[in-house]
């Protein structure tokens, strides 16, 4: 029971503290399709990669970060370079997302091979930029 309680605490802290960050970034995104904003302004999608690399990246710190109570300490090294990785994945993950969400229900979100691949540098540019002076333990 005691572990349960570790993983609830870990998981809420985890939300409360940083969960803002990738819904920000999620809200904005949303708005910008309604309101056609990537279609009226194509440049916007490459700070919205970038920033999505930042937040999200701040999220797992984060979720690592809390997680020493559980697992015990975890070198600032580790936790840089599972944070980054985590981020690379989830990047992946959404261009995943686009792509079926363009083939299945006729949205038009990737542009070109090109734009996928910038989309993705993009927001691993976030991430290492995140990575680089976040120092929070």
């Amino acid at each position: 029971m005691h572990n349960r309680q570790q993983l609830i605490h870990w998981i809420t802290s985890t939300l409360r503290e940083s969960a803002w960050a990738p819904l920000s970034i999620f809200v904005f995104y949303l708005i910008g399709l309604t309101l056609h904003l990537f279609k009226i302004f194509p440049a916007l999608d490459i700070p919205v990669h970038f920033m999505g690399g930042v937040v999200i990246t701040y999220f797992y710190r984060s979720a690592i970060r809390n997680s020493q109570k559980i697992v015990g300490d975890i070198p600032l090294l580790i936790q840089i370079v599972f944070a980054f990785s985590c981020t690379g994945t989830t990047a992946v993950l959404w261009e995943f997302y686009e792509n079926i969400l363009d083939h299945f229900f006729g949205f038009q979100m990737v542009r070109s091979l090109e734009d996928t691949i910038t989309d993705l540098f993009v927001g691993l540019i976030g991430a290492l930029v995140l990575s680089l002076f976040y120092r929070k333990r």
